[in-house]
Parts: C-alpha cells; sequence; structure tokens
C-alpha cells in the first residue's frame, strides 16, 4: 500500500496520522488532505494529551485495527504534536486491507 498515508515497507508499514485527543470515542474518521497537500489518516481518540496517554491510545486503536500485536506498533515521530508517523510492523498488504475496510465503512 504506498500514497496517501501509507508508505509500505518490507515488513511494515509507516502511517501519516493526524491525532485528535480528548475525543467523544476512540476511531479511525477518514483520510484528510492538509493545507500542504499531504494526506492523512484521520484519528480521535478519547485519551487526554497527557503522560503519553493519547499516544498509547492512538497505538492501541491503530494495532487493533492492523490486526497485529500492540507491541508491533510504535510512534515514531511526532510524539507532542497532532502530526504523527505510525510505524506498523507485519506483511504490508494484510495491514492495507484492514485499514482499507474500515475507511470505506
Amino acid at each position: 500500500m504506498s500514497g496517501g498515508p501509507f508508505a509500505a515497507g518490507p515488513d511494515h508499514v509507516l502511517v501519516s496520522v493526524r491525532l485528535t485527543p480528548n475525543a467523544r470515542d476512540d476511531r479511525i474518521e477518514a483520510l484528510r488532505v492538509l493545507a500542504d497537500g499531504r494526506t492523512v489518516l484521520a484519528v480521535r481518540v478519547r485519551a487526554v494529551p497527557a503522560e503519553g496517554a493519547a499516544n498509547a491510545a492512538l497505538e492501541r486503536l491503530m494495532a487493533e485495527t492492523a490486526g497485529v500485536a500492540r507491541s508491533r506498533v510504535r510512534i515514531v515521530s511526532g510524539h507532542s504534536q497532532r502530526l504523527k508517523s505510525v510505524r506498523i510492523e507485519g506483511p504490508g498488504e494484510m495491514i492495507a486491507a484492514r485499514f482499507r475496510a474500515v475507511l470505506d465503512a
């Protein structure tokens, strides 16, 4: 899966995310185009952005959606910002299919 917010490697996928903490529920919303033209995955979590709670909630939600263990997901950049890069370890096409299903629903 390449293009948009997804960049697939041989054993992982990098996902560009725009995180909104303190939301009503945890959910992957949609693809969004930023003012600079980049496409990101818009994600909301209930957790507050304090002591890493929102980042942990994002990692849990991404792992659940991708169908991988929580330990296979980590934020690689943007720890204290809304725009983040999340690395998900695992077969790229399987992960891509799971995210497509959520976005198409």
